[in-house]
């Protein structure tokens, strides 16, 4: 695809731009615009200056709403080899702007491309763990944007398989790399604030809705790993509050509260519907207050207010803020450079896979206390066990805790909403989360990080396997197996009698259905027992099947029939004669002999 290239870059790190460029966009009157900050960024680059040699050789995966600015970054510091980015209206400006780098559409070409030693994902976080995995498992360095994962089963997978191989893993927890914080972290540890009492930040805009994850995933993360940084503990104890008005189960506005052995407090504040960007931390020390504003000129000030006791009444004795003068640098900027050069000398970066881990378990933790209506909650363990205390949930008979111990004492265990009822004996895997008023009825298995939605029912004697995902409404009777990843929509309905009568016992005449690894059966469509759908097919919505379905086939209607064929990754696949390759993954398919049974021809994947 490409050949391993050299560039000439500046040694010298652009100070201040983008501070400078925000004061002169105020000055003029204008409002402050990324394109105008990055023009800035890109002038000052190119200014004489003495140069090193420099590697071409990452990859940035995603060109979307950070994702360019990666692009940005990477190819100043003269180190970008290949853009991969599935969306062609995404691709075009690219293309004019870095003539001299590859761009493609094709994940698997990333992958494959030898000269491609570092890999940036800046995907959406639902895809970090699946991505990050392939990258890993080919020996690739990782960069990936936070959070790790969504899950810390997830993120210790990623941790041990990049140990195995001998790879970096450094997650985009960006605040650290900024030299406010930095200096912030300077001040604490000379100990000119004192005793560190309590934090709290404020991560506050209108957008960007998700709705693969909510605004405590999306915006706490970079909060969250910077309290760690800056106390250097882990809390004992977390508590999380929020609230949801835009998508049903995502959480628009979250509080989390974080109490630490040493007797510190921090709380968190996110929300994506606030009427005006805010990014504000203050440490509150017991000989003075630092307030962190990443978005005024002055970013970090200093506050030596008093506290006098009168008549045994605290009293404040107020003084005006003083600004802290550090050297400023664009925090984005210095945390590329620090991949390359882990890349370069193969040493770890403080946002290692470990520090993600240790942001997960906080994430999680306060994700289980939001679904159960703010209830203190501890971080689950990792792997060695952790020293903090343990802090179990109040359980309900018949079911398990939710305080990261699973069945049998495994590590890491699942989640269940209050509500939800769990009898014994059944076996649920570790990540697993089970939500409001859901059954799981005896003698049942859940393989790990699965997503069973509300009101779902899980009858004795089913089998799902790992990463499956059960939408709301849903009833998987006896006789049904789902192999893993695969997803049931919203009411999607199976049965296990042909002939149901309610006043005649049918228990002997149950029929087995078998739903392959990763296929998809679409909101309210039926699925008729006593038959097969074949893996990463696609039932479409409202559709009944009444026979068996064949691998990567796409059948809609009722009854359901075959339309087309589809791609592991979910495209449409279009034939030429017996080929196929799909746009947008680059998977290659042949149909092979015509099966008289079902009447139609099938295909196979030849090359992934």
């Amino acid at each position: 695809m490409v050949s391993e290239g050299r560039a000439r870059v500046p040694v010298r790190r652009i100070r201040s731009t983008v501070w400078h460029a925000r004061r002169d966009v105020r000055r003029a009157g204008r409002n402050e615009s990324e394109d105008f900050l990055a023009g800035e960024i890109e002038r000052a680059a190119e200014e004489d200056s003495p140069s090193i040699i420099m590697d071409k050789n990452i990859a940035v995966v995603g060109a979307g709403y950070w994702g360019k600015n990666l692009i940005r970054n990477f190819a100043q510091l003269g180190a970008l080899l290949v853009i991969c980015e599935k969306d062609s209206e995404k691709i075009a400006p690219f293309k004019e702007k870095y003539p001299e780098v590859e761009i493609t559409t094709t994940f698997e070409e990333v992958l494959k491309e030898k000269a491609v030693k570092g890999v940036v994902l800046a995907t959406p976080a639902e895809s970090h763990f699946r991505l990050g995995k392939e990258v890993l498992n080919r020996g690739k360095d990782l960069f990936v944007e936070k959070p790790l994962s969504l899950s810390v089963s997830q993120g210790e997978e990623l941790v041990n398989l990049a140990k195995a191989n001998h790879s970096i893993l450094m997650v985009g927890h960006l605040l650290q790399y900024h030299p406010g914080i930095i200096k912030l972290k300077e001040i604490i540890q000379k100990g000119e604030l004192g005793k560190i009492c309590y934090i709290y930040s404020n991560r506050l805009n209108l957008g960007k809705f998700r709705t693969e994850e909510n605004i405590l995933w999306s915006f706490a993360p970079h909060d969250i790993s910077v309290i760690l940084y800056l106390l250097e503990e882990e809390p004992e104890r977390i508590t999380a509050v929020g609230s949801v008005y835009l998508n049903p189960e995502i959480f628009d506005v979250t509080v989390t509260n974080l109490r630490f052995k040493s007797g510190a407090s921090a709380h968190c504040f996110v929300s994506w519907l606030h009427p005006y960007k805010e990014q504000k931390l203050v440490v509150v020390g017991d000989k003075g207050m630092v307030l962190f504003d990443d978005l005024a000129e002055n970013k970090l000030t200093i506050f030596r207010h008093e506290v006098e006791w009168k008549q045994r009444i605290p009293t404040p004795k107020k003084k005006k803020g003083k600004p802290l003068p550090f050297q400023m640098e664009e925090p984005l900027r210095l945390e590329c450079s620090r991949f390359l050069e882990c890349i370069k000398d193969r040493s770890s970066p403080q946002t290692d896979g470990e520090e993600g881990l240790r942001v997960l378990r906080i994430l999680e933790a306060a994700e289980n206390s939001l679904a159960q209506g703010g209830i203190p909650v501890s971080p689950s363990p990792l792997s060695p066990p952790s020293s903090l205390t343990s802090y179990p949930l109040p359980l309900r008979e018949g079911s398990h805790p939710v305080d990261g111990m699973g069945r049998k004492g495994r590590r890491g265990g699942y989640f269940a909403h209050p509500s939800a009822v769990i009898e014994e004996p059944c076996e649920i895997g570790k990540g697993t989360k089970i939500w409001h008023f859901s059954h799981i009825m005896k003698n049942s298995k859940i393989g790990e990080n699965c997503n069973i939605g509300g009101n779902v029912v899980i009858s004795p004697e089913v089998i799902i396997g790992n990463n499956v995902k059960i939408q709301n409404n849903v009833s998987v009777y006896t006789g049904v197996t789902l192999e893993d990843n695969v997803f049931c929509g919203p009411s999607m309905v199976f049965t296990n009698v042909i002939n149901p009568r309610a006043h005649i016992p049918r228990h002997n005449q149950y029929q087995k259905t078998l739903v392959k690894k990763g296929a998809t059966l679409g909101a309210n469509c039926t699925i008729v027992c006593g038959h097969t759908i074949g893996k990463y097919a696609f039932v479409g919505a409202g559709a009944v099947a009444t026979k068996d379905i064949p691998d990567y086939a796409l059948f809609v209607g009722v009854p359901a029939k075959l339309v087309g064929w589809i791609c592991q990754c979910g495209e449409r696949l279009q034939f030429k004669g017996k080929s196929a390759k799909c746009k947008a993954c680059g998977s290659k398919y042949q149909k092979i002999e015509k099966l008289e049974k079902l009447g139609t021809a099938t295909i196979f994947l030849i090359n992934r």
